[in-house]
């Protein structure tokens, strides 16, 4: 089978990672504007842990890594832990942000079980 071919069973679950990322990233920065930052630690912590980890998954899944089922199954565990941190806070942008990295989480286990 051609890496193309191996990509687009995969794509699914790149597409979600990318838009996780992407969506960590831009709650980290509106968390850092946030009166609450101190009760925000935990929170923008895990979300830059997510945001980084979702983008090496896009990396290995791309190159149709050896370990990129194993690396799906840790990035589901740290994209539900990311999405319990930011489900604790109310404004939209957490609120969004834990909605995509459930959604990935749910894509990143598919693909560890493909």
């Amino acid at each position: 089978m051609s890496v193309v071919m191996q990509t687009n069973k995969m794509q699914a679950c790149i597409d979600a990672c990318n838009k996780c990322a992407q969506a960590c990233f831009e709650c980290f920065n509106a968390c850092l504007n946030e009166p609450d930052l101190n009760a925000r630690k935990n929170c923008v912590s895990i979300l830059v842990e997510c945001a980084m980890m979702c983008q090496m998954s896009v990396s290995m899944m791309s190159m149709n890594g050896q370990f990129s089922k194993e690396h799906c199954q840790v990035c589901a565990q740290i994209c539900d832990k990311c999405a319990q941190e930011c489900s604790m806070f109310k404004d939209d942008h957490c609120q969004e942000c834990a909605d995509i990295c459930r959604m990935c989480a749910d894509e990143c286990r598919k693909m560890a079980t493909m």
